[in-house]
């Protein structure tokens, strides 16, 4: 039986160009840290950390992975590092420009979803902090809804599309991998949840293929994925109502 829906945020629930909006992200968020290094050292050290939080094994939450590898070689100032990126979320994140678009029904949509009284998880990539996740969700006024979980940078110990991101999220919610339906637009990163025993689900409702720039097949290789199943089903998040429905009769 079904007893929890997972749901990606970019280009699921909210669609929008994401290689134009991070091109932004990063003129706005080098600035915090001109005094402490030049812009290419910023971006280089940023891009890396970013990156090598898919090596994260669980020891650690993907805050503190992060925190070192970025401070590499500056950890004296591994703390104020943080503290400028937080800095950066609370008080100029919002300034960013953001040009998105909604899926076809959207409040429509996520209104019969919390009908059902499933646990409903906010399972976007947890590389930032809990308050950016939810200024993200605001963007298309998603956040007053009751999440019982939303995975950050803080309370997740792993990324997509490591399968142990997904193992993580149902013990936190209690509920096993096979009662759960995972729904996201990446083949590769949302998709992967079928291995872990979940159903999946994969909107079709974003047309910007862009993604963030790893190499997708030395990923898989490094996390020794070798297949990822096809969807179980497929189609605008309009219709994810009417999957959920078959695990209700």
């Amino acid at each position: 039986m079904l007893k929890a829906i997972l749901f990606d945020l970019d280009n699921t629930l909210v669609l929008f160009d994401e290689a134009q909006f991070y091109q932004g992200y990063f003129r706005s968020i080098e600035k915090v840290f001109e005094d402490l290094m030049p812009a290419d050292m910023f971006m280089e050290r940023l891009i890396r950390a970013v990156r090598a939080l898919v090596q994260n094994n669980g020891e650690v939450t993907n805050a503190e992975y992060f925190k070192d590898v970025f401070a590499q070689g500056f950890m004296d100032k591994r703390d104020e590092l943080w503290n400028r990126f937080i800095y950066f979320y609370d008080t100029e994140y919002d300034k960013l420009e953001i040009n998105f678009s909604l899926p076809k029904n959207l409040y429509e949509t996520m209104d019969k979803i919390v009908q059902t009284g499933f646990k409903l998880v906010l399972a976007s990539n947890p590389i930032f902090p809990l308050n950016v996740q939810m200024k993200r969700l605001g963007w298309v006024g998603l956040d007053h809804l009751s999440f019982h979980m939303v995975t950050h940078i803080e309370n997740m110990s792993f990324c997509k599309p490591r399968i142990e991101y997904y193992l993580e999220i149902c013990k936190k919610i209690n509920e096993p991998p096979e009662a759960c339906l995972m729904v996201g637009n990446d083949p590769v990163n949302d998709m992967v949840a079928a291995l872990t025993g979940m159903k999946t689900y994969r909107t079709n409702d974003s047309k910007d293929s862009w993604k963030v720039k790893v190499e997708v097949d030395e990923v898989l290789q490094v996390l020794q994925i070798a297949d990822i199943p096809e969807p179980d089903f497929n189609g605008p998040l309009l219709e994810l109502p009417g999957v959920v429905q078959r695990y209700l009769t």
